[in-house]
């Protein structure tokens, strides 16, 4: 296949999104995805890639904090495009800033740097957050654009909004098409990592009971409210805008749905009972949670007119297909 589908680079791709994104990849028909990580491991791909296609699959080994094993490893396999999810979540950002600070912006400088280099890349797609905004109550907008104040509150998010700066002034320097994705509560199988994985670990925790006839008490560290995305949703804006019709720069809201934790929560107990467990449910809201710090309601409107064929799956269904994982997985 010709253009940026001819080899697909994904840092951190053996994560949650990234697995779920390389099975898009293969299947859009690119000639051959390379995921690079820092242990080589096959973390979640084994999830999504249950037959076929792996042959054009191939894994490395490649730390983005060490500028030169990345340089050489981009010049090396030259691809035509990069989707930049390697990354260390919020809460090991917190617990060792400097590793955080070495990951989560001089990874994105040395991945950019190298693109720049390699000279073959036409597209490249950065994961970041919506933790580049404040708190919800900072804005009084219905819903948060893209144009809103930044105001990141913690660490993970100040870095993300550095990697944005970073992609764009890469893409007015070189030319390439450059996009970066503000993502939230990212749910669903593979999900284990990083703070707002909570939701993901009591869906887990009542899967368990499902098979066992035991509920297993979970209680959310945090409540409020939060904007949540389906994984494979997450992965489709990925590999979506990586092989979509796009020229400059371009920062977007990813599709989602805003609503209160516990009614994330009162749907989880739903679908069980829906499966004929209904005593396979014990979750809470831990009593000394306090409110999600990032932002909820964001606005979809700039992605959905800018990209087609972007999906929001309905967040019962989202519940049904992860329950049904977790108990054949867990």
């Amino acid at each position: 296949m010709s253009g940026h589908l001819d080899h697909v680079l994904v840092t951190g791709g053996t994560g949650c999104i990234g697995a779920a994104a390389v099975r898009d990849f293969l299947a859009l028909g690119a000639s051959q995805v390379t995921v690079a990580t820092r242990s080589n491991g096959p973390g979640s791909l084994p999830l999504w890639l249950k037959s076929g296609n792996t042959e054009r699959l191939q894994r490395i080994t490649m730390d983005i904090g060490e500028r030169a094993t990345v340089h050489d490893a981009i010049q090396s396999l030259r691809p035509t495009a990069i989707v930049h999810l390697g990354a260390l979540q919020s809460p090991d950002c917190q617990n060792d800033p400097d590793l955080g600070l070495r990951i989560n912006v001089g990874g994105t400088l040395n991945v950019l740097d190298a693109a720049e280099s390699a000279g073959s890349v036409e597209r490249f797609v950065f994961a970041s957050s919506a933790a580049v905004y404040g708190l919800r109550e900072r804005y009084p907008t219905a819903t948060v654009t893209e144009s809103a104040e930044l105001a990141p509150p913690n660490l993970y998010g100040a870095w993300k909004v550095a990697g944005e700066h970073l992609a764009q002034q890469f893409a007015e320097r070189t030319g390439i098409a450059t996009v970066a994705l503000r993502l939230n509560t990212t749910y669903g199988p593979g999900r284990d990592r990083g703070m707002t994985a909570a939701v993901t670990h009591a869906m887990k925790s009542v899967a368990r009971g499902m098979r066992t006839g035991t509920a297993e008490p979970y209680r959310m560290p945090y409540g409020g409210r939060e904007n949540y995305h389906y994984v494979e949703d997450v992965a489709a804006h990925f590999s979506q805008c990586t092989v979509q019709t796009f020229d400059g720069y371009g920062v977007f809201n990813i599709r989602g749905r805003t609503m209160p934790v516990s009614e994330f929560l009162d749907t989880i107990a739903e679908v069980a009972a829906s499966f004929g467990h209904p005593d396979a449910v014990d979750l809470g809201i831990a009593e000394d949670a306090a409110p999600s710090p990032f932002v909820c309601d964001l606005d979809e409107t700039a992605v959905t007119a800018t990209f087609a064929e972007l999906p929001r799956t309905d967040l019962r269904a989202g519940i049904e297909r992860t329950l049904r994982a977790f108990q054949e997985i867990d």
